[in-house]
């Protein structure tokens, strides 16, 4: 695919089912691509699925590789915004194949960033906030929404719940009212920020759909619930995969801990998800070359198809809104609401520098219902 003629890569996203409807617009840069700090991580609505072991299951990751064009992983200047990718070093050669080790606690980095959320509020790690708080919650969420009963959970008076963009109470959202128990889900967890981001497989009535769900807390009490259910027709680039998006737990290892010698820090990883956004589909930087992407499980892309890595670029092509990151396990997650109206939430595995992983999660909705 020519990268030179825009016009071609959009092409190529659109039929590979990649999330480049109607752009028309190639810009790039990534973690080691660039230095410019208000140009932040990130690419478009499809990004990196590969694996760090050997083999792929159907729309799943197939076995990591070497560093995508040796990119190395960016500086962590003190105080540096987690927009900023820092200067490039040299990468790490190969797939690292460490992904077990003593897990540490989240590594420091930069709050803010040009249209990035990540201060961490009341009941950040400061207030007690941890991985075993957030894990619980996680576990109790889905549990409520199997029994369609939102008062299982510590409920803020001030609680603010979307599904698919549209604000209401839980129990008056559709998936309240249909979940059945759930089927597969793995999370990051951001203690800083006292937030989780969950992708999971939920039955809707007699039908399992791709589901989204993050979680804030403040004093140990939800304060936001934000859902994206990927029902049937919602997303039409690729088709749902339940079987592959719960696979990926094995060929990917998403909450399998990094060891410390890969972790990379927080400020890079969110810088990662934050470029690959406001660059899309220039900012697919930094990938292993077998890297893949799957979209509500499905699709099983090459990374770097009909993508590429440029350099940093002032214009923003998707609005990062928010993004978190689990230094321990190396997800990064980005939130924006993708071109074509699709509230959508990324996730992304990273480590020793390179990404070995995205899943993308999108519905349909006119508005994310955060912005």
């Amino acid at each position: 695919m020519p990268k030179s003629n825009k016009n071609a890569t959009i092409c190529r996203f659109t039929t590979g089912g990649a999330l480049a409807i109607g752009l028309g617009i190639a810009l790039g840069g990534g973690v080691g691509c660039s230095s410019d700090p208000a140009a932040g991580a990130g690419a478009g609505a499809g990004g990196a699925l590969s694996s760090a072991g050997s083999g792929a299951a159907p729309g799943g990751a197939p076995a990591a590789g070497a560093a995508n064009g040796g990119a190395g992983r960016a500086n962590d200047s003190a105080g540096s915004s987690p927009g900023g990718a820092g200067s490039s070093g040299a990468a790490s050669g190969g797939a690292p194949t460490a992904q077990a080790g003593a897990p540490a606690s989240g590594g420091s980095g930069g709050s803010g960033g040009s249209g990035v959320t990540v201060t961490a509020g009341a009941g950040g790690s400061g207030s007690g906030c941890t991985r075993e708080l957030l894990k619980a919650t996680v576990d109790s969420y889905f549990k409520a929404l199997a029994a369609h009963d939102p008062s299982m959970l510590p409920l803020a008076d001030t609680l603010k719940f979307t599904e698919n963009g549209t604000a209401s109470k839980p129990a008056d959202a559709p998936l309240w009212k249909s979940a059945g128990t759930l089927k597969y889900a793995h999370s990051a967890l951001d203690t800083e920020t006292c937030m989780s981001a969950s992708e999971a497989v939920v039955p809707d009535g007699t039908t399992d759909i791709p589901v989204a769900v993050r979680l804030k807390l403040v004093n140990q009490k939800i304060t936001e619930i934000e859902t994206i259910a990927a029902r049937k027709g919602d997303y039409t680039g690729v088709t749902s995969n339940t079987a592959a998006l719960a696979a990926s737990k094995d060929t990917i290892g998403w909450e399998e801990p990094v060891a410390s010698d890969k972790r990379n820090t927080r400020s890079e990883l969110i810088s990662w998800m934050t470029k690959y956004f406001k660059q899309f589909p220039q900012g697919v930087c930094n990938t292993t070359s077998t890297c893949k992407r799957i979209e509500n499980g499905g699709g099983n892309f090459v990374c770097s198809e009909g993508a590429g890595c440029a350099a940093s670029s002032t214009s923003t092509v998707l609005n990062p809104r928010l993004v978190i990151a689990d230094v321990e396990t190396g997800l990064g997650v980005g939130f924006t609401l993708f071109t074509g109206g699709h509230p959508d939430m990324h996730m992304f595995k990273m480590y020793g520098g390179p990404v070995y992983a995205v899943s993308a999660i999108l519905s349909k909705g006119d508005s994310t219902g955060w912005d």
